[in-house]
């Protein structure tokens, strides 16, 4: 992947624009391999702070992408040359993804959401796409590694054998799930989409796009399920600038270019 790679406060993402996110599905489905894309925002880091199965994803993650203005802003404070172009939200990549996927047949597997959502986000997509080739189920099940119903779930990504697979549930449980059953999905890209088909499906009101580059996304969010988001809008970034600060005075500037990119 073009896109330069940097490290802010311990956590490894790159600098991808939405295109360089579909070049890089394209690349991951004509060389066969697993590619694991996820997202990186503020509730992401505030994770990252406290959870090691969190971290261990993304050391192990091949991309991960910036998803939050704040990010973006806090690179820039710290001297990474970052732009408002680099921040990709899922609303703004669905459908770029959604409309190559349609011309290359690519075919996408979603898991997450509710029972019964996430098969309503899918008849949403394929009105909208005539053509795309999608399956979805939702992710209401064990996820321990060995059980069956975990078991059950890698069987039908393995049969419908998609070349994308969305996880959407929620952090950090679809990040630990990617982390533990890697190298048995049987899928190309392998993408981190949070609450992506609740917003397809009608389920949850999708921000104006307009808010995104000023910065009011979490605004809106915010109003809309105060009482699943207040802790992660009120309270998680404080606590972020806490660790923040404190990592600071141990370790000096908390930025850098990989030395391998």
């Amino acid at each position: 992947m073009r896109a330069r790679a940097f490290h802010l406060f311990g956590i490894r993402f790159r600098d991808a624009t939405k295109r360089d996110l579909v070049a890089a599905v394209a690349q991951a489905v004509t060389d066969r391999r697993r590619c694991v894309i996820a997202d990186y925002n503020l509730h992401f880091l505030y994770l990252c702070c406290h959870l090691p199965e969190m971290r261990e994803f993304n050391s192990s993650a091949d991309c991960t992408h910036i998803d939050g203005l704040s990010l973006v802003l806090l690179g820039r404070l710290f001297g990474l040359p970052l732009r408002s172009d680099h921040r990709t939200t899922w609303l703004d990549l669905l459908p770029l993804l959604a409309e190559e996927a349609t011309r290359r047949q690519w075919r996408i597997f979603y898991l997450g959401s509710r029972p019964g959502v996430a098969e309503k986000g899918a008849r949403a997509l394929r009105a909208r796409y005539p053509g795309l080739l999608i399956s979805a189920r939702d992710g209401y099940f064990d996820t321990n590694r060995f059980s069956k119903d975990n078991q059950g779930v890698l069987a039908e990504i393995r049969r419908y054998a998609p070349d994308i697979l969305l996880v959407g549930m929620g952090m950090p449980r679809q990040e630990t799930w990617i982390l533990q059953n890697r190298e048995e999905i049987a899928a190309h890209a392998i993408f981190t989409s949070g609450a992506l088909m609740d917003y397809v499906a009608g389920e949850v009101p999708a921000p104006p796009r307009w808010l995104g580059p000023l910065g009011l996304e979490w605004l809106y969010r915010l109003l809309s399920e105060p009482a699943r988001l207040w802790r992660r809008y009120l309270v998680e970034p404080w606590l972020i600038f806490i660790y923040m600060a404190s990592r600071y005075l141990r370790k000096g500037h908390p930025s850098t270019k990989s030395p391998h990119d």
